[in-house]
């Protein structure tokens, strides 16, 4: 094995073990919990252990409750930044270049903006006012989160779409669905979106990723969601906060899996 190899893999041993570790120790200190009125559980490392702390977090009512809400506030907001999104990357592309730079920095705004101030700044915009239709009920308040959380997902939505579209030629399959008649919304939805949708699912599972973990939004609109339910769950419990951690850490990750599985170029057709 040629010296720089064995460098490079002792780099890759030492990272994996820096990052590993923590997550081991986390789900170890979560198996501390025994079932109610058990002597014991299966021992590891010399001490009972059990994964009820995982499965009384799972089982737990507020646990599915603001979960399904937050998977329901994500697919909404996914939705929401796609008919925002792609419209706007291909019209930019494809009729205002000139605008790329400008739009761009708009996007990365919140990557800037602390979130702090921008729930508080819509708290006092749409909340604190008697003609504010966000205020009427907790659907209303539950929208305006939905935005929130768009915004929130803009930097990572644009950039994945904006970089799907550099990838195709925007203005030679615009003027060839033209050419065969095609509206400007069939172009849209039926050439461009197919074309970049590697980048569009990249978007929404980034979203998807923002959405669950996200509490400070939640938390000043008062809204029961997974983030809020997290932070409660860890001032009141010892154990379930790792396990719910984990679970939370392992819902991430397999939306990174299924962005790289469903954006893997797919194998071109045999010859025949």
């Amino acid at each position: 094995m040629r010296p720089k190899t064995l460098v490079g893999w002792l780099i890759i041993v030492l990272a994996t073990i820096y990052f590993v570790m923590p997550l081991i120790a986390t789900l170890e200190f979560a198996m501390r919990q025994l079932p109610a009125g058990a002597a014991r559980g299966w021992f590891l490392f010399g001490r009972p252990h059990s994964f009820d702390a995982f499965l009384s977090s799972v089982v737990s009512p507020r646990f599915q409750s603001d979960f399904l809400r937050s998977v329901a506030l994500a697919i909404a907001a996914i939705v929401f930044g796609i008919l925002l999104v792609v419209p706007t990357a291909y019209l930019i592309r494809l009729r205002f270049p000139g605008w790329r730079s400008p739009v761009e920095f708009v996007t990365l705004l919140p990557l800037v903006i602390p979130a702090i101030i921008i729930v508080f700044g819509y708290s006092r915009l749409y909340l604190a006012t008697p003609w504010s239709p966000f205020n009427k009920s907790p659907f209303a308040t539950d929208v305006l989160l939905t935005i929130g959380y768009v915004v929130l997902a803009l930097p990572y939505m644009y950039r994945s779409v904006d970089t799907g579209l550099r990838a195709i030629d925007v203005k030679t399959l615009t003027e060839a669905a033209q050419s065969l008649g095609a509206s400007s919304l069939s172009i849209l939805f039926n050439v461009i979106l197919p074309n970049v949708r590697s980048a569009v699912l990249s978007g929404a599972f980034l979203t998807f990723a923002v959405v669950i973990g996200e509490f400070t939004f939640a938390s000043l609109l008062a809204r029961p969601v997974f983030g809020t339910y997290l932070q409660e769950i860890g001032a009141n419990q010892p154990y379930e906060p790792s396990a719910l951690a984990l679970i939370a850490f392992f819902i991430t990750w397999a939306c990174m899996g299924l962005i790289q599985v469903i954006g893997r170029p797919r194998g071109a057709a045999p010859a025949r």
